[in-house]
């Protein structure tokens, strides 16, 4: 796939999954990544399943932001494609519960975020 019609179909996949998100997290969603990076010269759009991830120091990664977790939507590989950060324990659990009832799987691997 050229590079333009991947970013126009990635991103198109973002707004899809950051309108949900924020719908759900009073308009605090942000986007992330509308490419995979596939380490090699075929750019892929991210995925346009939904997974939601909850990211803290557990997860390898070091926050600098110490108000909480980050919650992504990412793809079936771990490409986020929207995050809310700075989400209480009291959030995170409301959304888990969310995601549940809508039906969105949790993603169980390492998560990609925006750098």
């Amino acid at each position: 796939m050229q590079y333009f019609q991947a970013l126009k179909l990635g991103q198109k996949r973002v707004a899809a999954s950051r309108e949900y998100l924020n719908k759900i997290t009073n308009n605090r969603a942000m986007p992330a990544l509308a490419l995979r990076d596939t380490k090699s010269s075929i750019w892929e759009p991210v995925g346009e399943e939904n997974y939601y991830a909850i990211v803290d120091e557990s997860s390898g990664f070091v926050l600098t932001d110490t108000s909480g977790y980050i919650v992504s939507l990412c793809d079936k590989d771990g490409f986020s494609k929207t995050i809310v950060q700075g989400v209480t324990k009291e959030q995170k659990d409301m959304l888990v519960s969310q995601f549940q009832k809508d039906g969105i799987p949790e993603f169980k691997g390492k998560v990609i975020l925006p750098v």
